[in-house]
C-alpha cells in the first residue's frame, strides 16, 4: 500500500528536509506552507498522514488541527517546538493522534510515522464490532456513532481506545497497557495522551462527563468501561 503524506511546516527547509527523508522512505509527499494551502490541497487529495506544525502564520495551528479532523480521518501528528504539557493536551484535544517536539531526531518520527500507519491500516479488526450502552450505539466496523438517535464523529484514536477498553469490558485496564497498545510501547509513560483522549470521550459519549458511567477511571490503575 502506498501511504500519502501532508506535511504542513511554514519553514521551507523543513518542508525540503521532510520530503527529502520520507520520499526515501517511499512515502508519496506533499508540502504546504500554511493552514489555507493545506485544506485547499486536502480538498483535491487524500491522506494517510499529515504531519502539523503548530506555530504558523494566518489559520492558527490548533483551529487547523480541529478542522482537519472534522474532515478527515488521516493520522495527525503534531510537530511543534512547544513542548510543555499543556500545549501537548492542547494538540491531542483538538484531534491530534500523537505529538513530537521539535528539534525531533528523524529516526524517531520515522518510527512514530510507521507505528501511527501500520495502527490505522490493522485497528478495530478484532474484537466486538458493536457496542451497545444506554443510549449510545457504537458500530466500530462502520465508525459510526449515536448518542440519543443523534450521530457524534470520534478520532480514530477515540475509536481505538475506546474500542480496546470494549476488548476488556467490566475490568480495570492498566494506563500502560492501553498506550502501548494504541499509541505503541513508546508512548507507554505519556499518562497525558490518555488523559486526553479519555476526556474527549467522556464529552461525546457520557451523559453527564463530569459524572461518567461508561468510561470510569481506576485510581491508580486505568480505566474501565462499565458495559453493565
Amino acid at each position: 500500500m502506498d501511504f500519502r503524506i501532508l506535511v504542513v511546516d511554514d519553514d521551507v527547509q523543513i518542508r525540503r528536509v521532510l520530503r527529502a527523508t520520507l520520499s526515501a522512505a517511499r512515502y508519496e509527499v506533499d508540502t504546504a506552507s500554511n493552514g489555507e494551502e493545506a485544506l485547499e490541497m486536502m480538498k483535491d487529495r487524500q491522506y494517510h498522514l499529515v504531519l502539523l506544525d503548530l506555530s504558523m502564520p494566518g489559520v492558527d495551528g490548533l483551529e487547523l488541527c480541529r478542522t482537519l479532523r472534522s474532515i478527515s480521518e488521516a493520522e495527525i501528528i503534531i510537530i511543534s517546538v512547544r513542548s510543555i504539557e499543556k500545549d501537548i493536551i492542547a494538540g491531542l484535544d483538538a484531534g491530534a493522534d500523537d505529538y513530537v517536539t521539535k528539534p525531533f531526531r528523524m529516526p524517531e518520527l520515522l518510527a512514530r510515522i510507521r507505528s501511527a500507519l501500520r495502527r490505522s491500516v490493522a485497528s478495530l479488526e478484532s474484537g466486538p464490532h458493536k457496542l451497545t450502552l444506554e443510549g449510545v450505539e457504537i458500530d466500530f466496523r462502520d465508525r459510526h456513532v449515536t448518542v440519543n438517535g443523534k450521530d457524534v464523529r470520534l478520532t480514530p484514536k477515540e475509536f481505538e481506545v475506546l474500542h480496546y477498553l470494549a476488548n476488556h469490558p467490566d475490568k480495570p485496564v492498566p494506563h500502560r497497557e492501553i498506550l502501548s497498545a494504541v499509541w505503541g510501547p513508546e508512548h507507554s509513560e505519556h499518562h497525558e495522551y490518555l488523559r486526553a483522549f479519555i476526556k474527549q470521550l467522556r464529552k461525546k459519549i457520557e451523559p453527564e462527563p463530569a459524572r461518567p458511567k461508561f468510561l470510569l477511571t481506576e485510581p491508580w490503575v486505568g480505566y474501565k468501561l462499565r458495559l453493565g
